[in-house]
């Protein structure tokens, strides 16, 4: 099973928590939740397709990332590596752009949404960041 190299964007603000957006329903995972970011195209670094892709999906502009955790995940019908990245500086404004319901959630709350399995780990790598 070939594996699927994504970058991952935990955005974070300060005064109103993490930013998710549902997955289309057609997508792999469809109607879960999750963190945004995309495909690591071949010609990238990870840095360079997270900032592209928040760009693309969520209209913001990457200003400081630091890495949270590398994951990888086998799903039944595929593999992911998810290179994931807490955004603390961005500017713009967090929307989606290809119309999927979105929303800011406080740590304490992010368990409560239905994320893809692999995501798990990065909810709980927020929480032993924060002492919680």
């Amino acid at each position: 099973m070939k594996q699927i190299w994504v970058a991952v964007g935990v955005i974070y603000d300060p005064t109103m928590g993490y930013f998710i957006c549902r997955r289309a329903e057609h997508q792999h995972q469809g109607g879960k939740w999750e963190f945004p970011g995309g495909k690591v195209e071949q010609y990238e670094t990870a840095q360079q397709a997270l900032k592209r892709e928040l760009q693309e999906e969520i209209g913001i502009d990457v200003i400081t990332v630091e890495p949270l955790l590398v994951i990888e995940h086998n799903y039944s019908d595929k593999a992911v590596k998810l290179d994931v990245w807490l955004v603390t500086a961005f500017s713009g404004k967090a929307q989606s752009l290809e119309g999927l319901e979105n929303q800011w959630v406080p740590l304490d709350r992010l368990a409560q949404y239905d994320f893809p399995t692999a995501n798990l780990a990065i909810i709980n790598a927020l929480k032993a960041k924060a002492g919680i």
